[in-house]
Formats: structure tokens, C-alpha cells, sequence
């Protein structure tokens, strides 16, 4: 069983040092043994609280952690399971609330088992005020990272947990809907563990204790630390009808092009290629830098947000998260050079909506054959999940910033392009379709693929003359191989 800190052991972990201020809440007169009459609450509650030293079972204030400002709201197991009553709630909304009134993401580090029985239905209905509380602090752009401890079941998790923007979990705490006492006879426990929610797409990490502090640290920087400016971060930014439209911030910088070292190229190389053909067997090169590259060469720093929240992920095919870039956030949204899946997609869509509540330019790296069009990412929506990517970059307020560093490979490409910002290496091309296809459909033969490729106009000069690039990127020694 993973170690179950308090609330203060877990508090004193996260935080810097001396910087927790616990905030004020009235605690509600309630009637005897609680809304329901339950005989022997009133006795219970008076335990727990002098074997935890807590008036109740979370415990919010505001921290420091590696710096960064932030509402901190922690469980304390001890106390009744964690469990959420009419008091527990009391706290949880008004931590919210300080949190919008002072513009400071929020931090949940639960460990519950759900609500409270001896307060019935009354308890139950906390989880609303929660998903109220939590819903308008994403609507006034503020981040919520959650920390999974052990337990987090019920509707602790079903609410604080899984409707954070980021999810990390501590390692072998059990997660889930059901707490392990009502599970199906049978259950596979291991489907109950933080390391199965993240494989399954619902979490974003697992943390080691150790480095949870550094971590959080990271994610609070780029999300929420004084990287945009206030009026950015302003409360108009989640829309409300009458406020000022905040500015957009800078886009993203263009990455420089990464040479391809010991390919095969044809003579050509490595400048701009000659024939549609040789466009397509230069992206395809083996040797040729891929996302990962990409990705190394223009952060400093980056976390990783993984995990459709639907059930998947598709981690071998689409990299997303947030980086530190000249000192600023930006998001990345980066095709890896394989078909990318339904998933993929719908991490993408999630990583672009959030950035853009958050006030954060995006980055995407086009970089697919296609999408994976096989049976099971049919059934998976592969088609619905292609449309949410093309629908957050054109609702996007934020600026996306693209460059095709490899295939272009149709509309499995093209959603994760932005209109009017989308840039081309030497080695890439971008077609309506990969040219053998294009081959098959006017049904040629296979020896005039080639010649396709050519018709199509897919290499990058081509592209710019048809203007649906704005440019080609050069390498950081030659940045201007087009004018």
C-alpha cells in the first residue's frame, strides 16, 4: 500500500518553506448528529478530529510552491475517509472563490473515499457545488492541477480529480469511480490504480513522491506564473459578455529546421527538392529529425499532457504538453511521423482549447502519413475526432503557430494546421493525398506514383507559390533557403 501522508504531511512536501496560510471559513451550526439525525455522528466527527488535529476533512490555504502562488486544497483521510459533507463543501467554495478574487491556480491533493454517508443526499450534493466552483474558475482562466492521492474514489474523484486540467497521481494509489468495497465481485484491482487511469488517457503522470514538489513546481510555472500579462489573464478572457477582449498573445516562434545528417539524398540536398518524388522520399528518410528532436531543440523545459480523458492515448503518435521557450509558455501539439490516432486527435483538441483558455500560444508539428484509418480507429471516431482538432484551431483565440517538419499526409495533417501561420521545412511535403493513393484512385499503375507526386504540386516551394504556406524555414546556420 503507497504511504498516505496527512494533510499537512502533504502540504508541508508541495510547499516552500513556512509559506502555508490557511484560509479562513466560517464552519455552518449543524444540528445534532448532522442533517439526517445520524446517532453517533456528532461522536465521530469529535474523533477524528482529535486523532487528526482537523476540524474537517480538507484543508485549504494558499503556498508557494518553487515560487509560484497558489490555493492549495488538501484531504485529510484521516478524518472520516477524506469524505465530503456540508462542511467539507463550505471550505472547498470558499478556497475557490479566494482563488478567483486573487488569480491563483488551484491545486487539489486529494485523497477521499467519497461523500458522506451519515449525511445522506445533503452530502451528495456538495459534488455540484464543486463542479459549480470548479467550472467558474476554468471560465476565469485559471489552471487546476489536481494530485492523486491514496484513495481517490467517488465523487472526490469523479469532481476535484478528473476535472483538473492536469492530473498527476501519486504511484500505486488507487483511483476510480468505485472504491474497493464496491466493486463487481471479480474486479481487477489493477484497473483501480493510478497507473492504469493514466494508461487508459484519464490521468496526465505518475509522480515518485520525491519529485512530486519539482514537478508541480514546473506545471505551476508554465501554467500560471507570470508568463502572460495581466490583462491576458484578466477574467474578460473566459468571455464574459461585457468585459474587454483581452490581447492576444505573441505567437510562437517559428522552430529552425533540423538537418538531416548521413541520408541518402539526392544531389540536390540539401537545399530545396526538385521533383515531388524526391519531396516525398526526403520526408520519408529514416534519418530525417523527428518530433522529439523538434521538441528538445526549442524548449528549455516541458511537461507532457497525455490522455484523451475518453479512454486512450496515443503516445507513440502525438506529443503534446507545455514548454518554457526564451523565458514564456508555449503549448506543442507535434505529430511523431506515425499514423496518428483517434486519441492523438483528441489530446491535441484538449491540449489547443486548454492553451487558449489559459492565454497561451500554441506550437503544432505536422508530422503524419495520415490518420490511422484501420477498423479499430474507425470504431474509436476517428472521423469526429479529426473534426475536434479542426474545431479548436479555428475557435482558437490564441495564436497557433505550424510547421510541417515531415509528411503532410491529408486531412489527418491538415487539422492540425494553422490557417494563415503554417510553415515548411526542406524536408517535407504536403499533399491532398500520399501520392501511391492518388496513383490508385485515377487507377495508374504504381511505377506513376512518382509522376503524381509530381502533378500534385506537393513540395514545399510549391506550396508557398500556392500559398498555403507562408514560407520555408531554413536551419539556425541558414535561415532563409526561400525568400
Amino acid at each position: 500500500m503507497p504511504e498516505r501522508l496527512s494533510a499537512r504531511e502533504i502540504l508541508a512536501l508541495v510547499t516552500d518553506d513556512s509559506e502555508f496560510r490557511e484560509l479562513p471559513c466560517r464552519i455552518r451550526d449543524s444540528p445534532p448528529d448532522g442533517p439526517l439525525g445520524w446517532q453517533g455522528y456528532d461522536a465521530s466527527r469529535a474523533r477524528a478530529a482529535e486523532r487528526t488535529g482537523e476540524e474537517e476533512s480538507v484543508v485549504c490555504g494558499t503556498a508557494r510552491v518553487h515560487g509560484t502562488r497558489a490555493v492549495l486544497i488538501a484531504f485529510e483521510f484521516g478524518f472520516l475517509g477524506g469524505s465530503l459533507g456540508e462542511r467539507a463543501g463550505d471550505r472547498l467554495e470558499a478556497a475557490y472563490t479566494y482563488a478567483r478574487e486573487h488569480r491563483l491556480p488551484v491545486v487539489p491533493l486529494i485523497a477521499t473515499g467519497g461523500s458522506r454517508m451519515q449525511e445522506g443526499m445533503r452530502a451528495l450534493t456538495q459534488l455540484q457545488r464543486v463542479a459549480r466552483q470548479s467550472t467558474l474558475t476554468r471560465e476565469a482562466g485559471l489552471a487546476q492541477i489536481a494530485v492523486l492521492r491514496d484513495p481517490t474514489t467517488g465523487g472526490g474523484w469523479a469532481t476535484l480529480g478528473a476535472g483538473a486540467d492536469v492530473i498527476l497521481a501519486l504511484p500505486g494509489a488507487q483511483v476510480g469511480f468505485a472504491g474497493s468495497r464496491v466493486r463487481p465481485p471479480g474486479a481487477d484491482p489493477a484497473a483501480y490504480t493510478a497507473e492504469a487511469q493514466v494508461a487508459a488517457g484519464s490521468a496526465d503522470a505518475v509522480v515518485p513522491m520525491d519529485r512530486l514538489r519539482d514537478t508541480l513546481g514546473l506545471w505551476l510555472r508554465l501554467l500560471a506564473d507570470g508568463t502572460r500579462t495581466g490583462a491576458e489573464r484578466s477574467p474578460a478572457r473566459a468571455g464574459a459578455p461585457d468585459g474587454p477582449v483581452p490581447p492576444a498573445p505573441a505567437p510562437a516562434p517559428v522552430p529552425a529546421a533540423l538537418p538531416t545528417s548521413a541520408a541518402p539524398l539526392p544531389p540536390t540536398a540539401p537545399g530545396l527538392p526538385a521533383t515531388g518524388w524526391e519531396a516525398v522520399r526526403r520526408a520519408r528518410c529514416p534519418e530525417r529529425p523527428r518530433a522529439h528532436a523538434y521538441l528538445d531543440a526549442y524548449f528549455t523545459r516541458r511537461v507532457a499532457l497525455c490522455g484523451d480523458r475518453c479512454g486512450g492515448s496515443d503516445p507513440e503518435g502525438m506529443l503534446c504538453g507545455f514548454g518554457e521557450r526564451d523565458g514564456r509558455t508555449v503549448a506543442y501539439a507535434a505529430q511523431t511521423g506515425r499514423a496518428t490516432r483517434p486519441a492523438g486527435y483528441r489530446t491535441a483538441a484538449r491540449l489547443i482549447r486548454l492553451a487558449d483558455r489559459l492565454g497561451i500560444p500554441v506550437l503544432t508539428l505536422v508530422d503524419t502519413p495520415g490518420a490511422a484509418h484501420d477498423a479499430e480507429a474507425e470504431r474509436q471516431g476517428a472521423g469526429a475526432a479529426i473534426a475536434e482538432v479542426f474545431g479548436a484551431v479555428a475557435a482558437a483565440r490564441t495564436p497557433v503557430t505550424t510547421l510541417v517538419i515531415g509528411e503532410g499526409g491529408s486531412g489527418g495533417a491538415l487539422a492540425l494546421a494553422a490557417p494563415g501561420n503554417t510553415w515548411a521545412t526542406p524536408d517535407s511535403y504536403f499533399s491532398v493525398i500520399a501520392p501511391e493513393h492518388a496513383a490508385a484512385i485515377l487507377k495508374r499503375p504504381p511505377e506513376e506514383a512518382a509522376t503524381t507526386a509530381g502533378q500534385l504540386r506537393i513540395r514545399p516551394q510549391d506550396l508557398v507559390e500556392l500559398g498555403v504556406v507562408r514560407g520555408i524555414v531554413g536551419t539556425a546556420d541558414h535561415p532563409h533557403p526561400h525568400p
